[in-house]
């Protein structure tokens, strides 16, 4: 088989759920992003070089002004519509108030309880709503991080 007719390769995103005091972070997607207007979890693409749990830190950064250190994998999910996969990840609040990047991607960050995720006037994007809900809902099964793996990986998750 001769790599033009190989299938397109699979874009890995990342996405963070992250907690403080019964909260999970959204963030609001700018104008000229293909969510704009929408509130989501903090998720972007992994880039050349970076593991996805670095990157999805690093997106968390970046779409909200939130320094978070990863708890588990909440899980894995592949998109219909697009040839992407994406890892979801928990984490826990470390540092810094939710601020939007200056709306190169984001316009609005913020913390939601689910009574505030309810009463909320904006469109969520229906995923992360979904999703959002059920880690404030505690309907997870996480997979923690294993430090005592044999291969002394950056991140592992068993």
């Amino acid at each position: 088989m001769t790599e033009q007719n190989w299938p397109p390769r699979i874009v890995v995103c990342v996405g963070t759920a992250v907690l403080r005091d019964n909260k999970i972070l959204l963030i609001r997607q700018a104008k000229g992003t293909s969510l704009a207007g929408q509130w989501s979890i903090p998720w972007g693409v992994v880039e050349q070089g970076e593991t996805p749990d670095e990157a999805a830190l690093r997106e968390t950064l970046e779409e909200g002004g939130v320094t978070a250190v990863i708890t588990g994998l909440l899980g894995q999910q592949n998109f219909t519509w697009e040839n992407m996969t994406a890892l979801i990840y928990l984490c826990r609040h470390i540092s810094g108030e939710p601020q939007p990047d200056g709306g190169q991607e984001t316009d609005a960050a913020a913390y939601f309880s689910l009574a505030e995720l309810d009463t909320l006037n904006d469109p969520i994007e229906p995923w992360s709503d979904w999703m959002a809900r059920r880690v404030l809902q505690g309907n997870t099964h996480l997979i923690p991080a294993e430090p005592d793996n044999p291969q002394r990986p950056k991140q592992a998750f068993f």
